[in-house]
């Protein structure tokens, strides 16, 4: 049974249909120097690319 990487726990968290959700970086500090549309683009979550989520996935097993 493989354990679930814990890292990519964190960081990432599936949607009902088994798609990967991450968080936008630069969203975290030095925010009065950015436009506001960069702001608002990036307090979004964001959808996995497809080529980059086969690997992510095989790290949560459990389907976190």
């Amino acid at each position: 049974m493989q354990k679930t990487k814990k890292s990519v726990a964190k960081r990432f968290k599936l949607t009902a249909k088994g798609k990967l959700v991450r968080r936008t970086p630069g969203f975290r500090h030095l925010l009065a120097s950015k436009s506001t549309k960069q702001k608002r683009r990036a307090s979004k979550d964001k959808l996995v690319a497809e080529g980059h989520a086969a690997p992510l996935l095989r790290c949560l097993p459990h389907g976190l």
